[in-house]
């Protein structure tokens, strides 16, 4: 089975969420709500790739989604409905605008618009700032075609603007998904 324009694909682990943590060997359920998008699954293991797709996605590969394609969702009468990307038993169905990095078994790269960026830690200032880390301002950790060809390379420290990232965790690493057309100053 292939589809003509959609990535068929499996949730990594066969689970639709995350949401339980080991803790001194004892699991944990973190959250019971449905709901919760922090703990909706983000990795899902490609079953097909498109018809007539030449990218260097294949079967087997590991994509990091967008947090809703696994999720439930309750309509407006209450009843519990997966998302529109939900084909039958544990399948779903994305296009390439629904997830951003690929693991093909040797590292992770990006694709399309969104790079990812490491938060630094807050620097000593005269004026102090809350949280543990600097505001806008990360190092690349997985960069585009498009930024490398504006002279970035990962590990550069850049600024990005406002309200344009969005929190994921990748192999236990907190990082930022952001466009690349946000990012603003090479520091």
């Amino acid at each position: 089975m292939r589809s003509p324009r959609s990535f068929i694909i499996k949730p990594f682990n066969g689970r639709r969420y995350d949401n339980i943590k080991d803790i001194g060997g004892v699991d944990f359920i973190v959250s019971s709500s449905k709901e919760d998008h922090k703990v909706s699954n983000r990795f899902a293991e490609v079953q097909e790739v498109p018809i007539g797709y030449d990218g260097p996605i294949g079967k087997g590969d590991l994509l990091l989604v967008h947090h809703n394609v696994f999720k439930f969702y309750y309509d407006m009468r209450g009843r519990e409905r997966s998302s529109h990307n939900f084909f039958q038993d544990d399948t779903f169905f994305i296009d390439e605008g629904q997830f951003f990095l690929y693991n093909d078994g040797s590292e992770w790269k990006t694709t399309g618009k969104y790079c990812f960026i490491k938060p630094v830690e807050t620097k000593d200032y005269y004026i102090s700032k809350p949280g543990s880390e600097e505001p806008l301002v990360g190092t690349i950790r997985y960069i585009t075609d498009e930024l490398i060809a504006h002279g970035l390379k990962e590990g550069d420290e850049i600024a990005f603007t406002p309200d344009s990232e969005y929190e994921f965790n990748v192999e236990g690493e907190k990082l930022y998904r952001v466009n690349s057309g946000n990012i603003c100053i090479l520091l």
